[in-house]
């Protein structure tokens, strides 16, 4: 699903429980939204949604690797940052039913 397409259903949903959005301002909270999230994995290091899951930033080691471009080339990944998404219950079971 594309963001157009989000927004689009975003905005239906709303709509069909009786708030008026327009979709520049259904763009427009999603990307604050959005923000904020980032900010707070940034920050906290932790972003927790309720029944849809916790997003943790955590330290990923440097590794080895292969240049995708030439096979035959190993090359070192440099460490860093990275976020991990672990779903909740109710989004697990939602997803395999």
């Amino acid at each position: 699903m594309t963001k157009k397409e989000f927004v689009d259903v975003i905005n239906q949903a709303a709509a069909d429980k009786g708030i008026e959005l327009t979709k520049k301002d259904t763009n427009t909270l999603l990307d604050i939204i959005f923000d904020k999230a980032a900010e707070t994995i940034e920050d906290e290091e932790r972003f927790s949604f309720p029944r849809f899951g916790t997003f943790k930033l955590r330290w990923q080691d440097s590794r080895k690797g292969v240049n995708p471009q030439n096979p035959d080339e190993r090359i070192t990944i440099p460490a860093r940052n990275v976020v991990k998404f672990k779903p909740a219950p109710k989004l697990k079971k939602r997803v395999n039913n």
